[in-house]
């Protein structure tokens, strides 16, 4: 699932399944859910054979899911592992389709006077890593791991 890269640039990797990377220029990278056709309800990650809601057996239609959200929870995290900067903001944020999803806070100081829950957000990624993977031709190459955010909305379109 690495999006293809054109020459001198690096192929890239989600660092989840959810998470759709461009795959031609002008494209924007989003989230995917999985919808049941029946009744509407919609869910994050794939492999359901039916639907909780309403009990439809059979495949969920993938959909785009809104880079848009409002805060519903936070909690800021002063204490991890080795090697993981803190203090950081560990969020769950609620998409309009009625999902929420898990994920951290950046480009906001971690001040609970800063944040405020209902708050409008907006999804952005970023490469948190690289790693070395072998190509269909069995030569190594360095892969850019990219990760999902959400931060403040940069506008009123929320």
């Amino acid at each position: 699932m690495a999006a293809e890269a054109s020459a001198g640039e690096r192929k890239q990797r989600p660092i989840a399944p959810m998470l759709r990377l461009p795959t031609a220029p002008g494209e924007k990278p989003y989230l995917v859910g999985y919808r049941c056709q029946a009744c509407g309800a919609t869910y994050i990650g794939e492999g359901r054979i039916g639907c909780s809601k309403c009990t439809a057996i059979g495949p969920l239609q993938e959909v785009r899911l809104s880079d848009r959200g409002s805060l519903y929870v936070y909690s800021i995290v002063h204490q991890s592992v080795p090697g993981v900067p803190v203090p950081y903001i560990a969020a769950i944020v609620d998409l309009p389709e009625g999902v929420s999803v898990r994920c951290n806070l950046v480009d906001i100081d971690p001040d609970p006077a800063k944040l405020k829950f209902g708050m409008p957000v907006e999804m952005v990624t970023r490469k948190v890593r690289d790693r070395k993977e072998k190509n269909a031709e069995g030569v190594e190459e360095t892969v850019d791991i990219i990760a999902f955010f959400f931060r403040p909305s940069q506008n009123s379109e929320s």
